[in-house]
């Protein structure tokens, strides 16, 4: 006998998830919001963060920025990353914007890492709107693990 399940659309706004974009709801059910027609899109910096080698690599999609825009600060084991976004205002006579995605403003991320970063050796590039940054690992910044009794 096979199970059948009953699909509900509504299942995902019930439960807790950081991660969930309200646009991807609404292009599932194939309509817009009306209320978020004439609101700028905000920049968003995405980014992949992984380890290897007592280092932390990071990869962080930043297009259409200067690099002299990019600050990244680090403070222990706690990263920011800011990045200005200018959008160039083109406008010819007889043109008509009907949708306009490309944002400007200040886009930023902040996370903490496992352990502290040695500031001294970190190395960032940036190039074709990715942001490279290896972090390497503070030497002798071991973790402890306590046990609870």
């Amino acid at each position: 006998m096979s199970n059948i399940t009953r699909y509900d659309p509504f299942s995902r706004l019930a439960r807790f998830d950081p991660f969930w974009d309200m646009d991807e709801v609404f292009d599932k059910f194939m309509m817009r919001p009306v209320f978020r027609e004439g609101l700028e899109i905000e920049p968003q910096i995405k980014m992949d963060v992984k380890e290897s080698n007592g280092d932390y690599k990071i990869k962080a999609e930043i297009p259409g920025v200067k690099k002299d825009d990019i600050h990244v600060s680090i403070d222990g084991n706690r990263v920011s990353i800011s990045a200005e976004v200018k959008k160039e205002k083109e406008e010819k006579e007889g043109e008509k914007v009907i949708r306009c995605e490309r944002s400007y403003g200040m886009a930023s991320r902040t996370f903490s890492l496992g352990e502290d970063v040695d500031q001294g050796k970190v190395q960032a590039k940036y190039t074709d709107g990715v942001l490279e940054l290896t972090l390497p690992k503070k030497p002798g910044s071991s973790r402890k693990e306590i046990p609870v009794s």
